[in-house]
């Protein structure tokens, strides 16, 4: 059976979401024994990264050829929004204030180089762009929960990335590469960059001390 250009691009930059999984960061999320204070960091700088993602959605909603990816790309910008919500209950919870959040260098670098995208490029290429952040979730998630989603302070963040409703978005965007990118040079080194942001974006949170 062929594979489909999400399922090669995800097999090609595999070694990308292997390192994301092992990291420290992400493992501290698995066991419950990452700082706190480094969760509510990455709480903040997610949070600014997901508004990033909601708006390069409807940019691509908006360059849309047909009402189809046009609904789509609206179901996945208020699944981002759904996302946000989770945000703002772990803000309140560790006192986060998601208005003054100063996005690093990582966070700044990964949405920087999504808006440009969205802006400058076909809506295949968008979505490639996005696929390694949805799919590398429901891959984390799904690893940590291998063994039962486990009960301490980060259970709900493995809960909501193992839910059917995230997995339902994830396979609507993998639609949407498959039905307007084309498998090329420029789509793997999309793909590739956006997988080494998520590597990046982890290891800035685990940085701060």
């Amino acid at each position: 059976m062929l594979q489909t250009i999400a399922q090669i691009l995800r097999d090609e930059h595999q070694s990308w979401a292997i390192a994301a999984l092992n990291h420290p960061f992400v493992q501290g999320i698995g066991d419950g024994t990452l700082a706190q204070h480094k969760f509510a960091y990455y709480v903040g700088q997610d949070a600014f990264f997901l508004e990033a993602f909601a708006r390069a959605y409807s940019v691509a909603a908006a360059k849309a050829p047909d009402w189809e990816a046009f609904v789509i790309f609206h179901d996945l910008a208020d699944g981002v929004l759904q996302e946000l919500r989770l945000h703002q209950g772990y803000a309140a919870q560790w006192n986060v204030n998601l208005q003054n959040v100063k996005p690093d260098v990582a966070t700044r670098r990964y949405t920087d180089f999504l808006m440009a995208i969205a802006w400058g490029k076909e809506i295949g290429i968008t979505a490639a762009a996005m696929l390694p952040c949805m799919k590398l979730y429901a891959f984390l998630g799904q690893e940590l929960a291998k063994k039962g989603i486990p009960d301490h302070v980060y259970s709900d963040w493995i809960r909501t990335y193992t839910s059917g409703e995230f997995e339902a978005l994830v396979e609507q965007l993998e639609k949407l590469v498959n039905q307007y990118a084309v498998l090329n040079q420029e789509i793997q080194s999309t793909y590739a960059y956006a997988m080494q942001c998520e590597v990046d974006f982890f290891q800035g949170a685990w940085a701060i001390g």
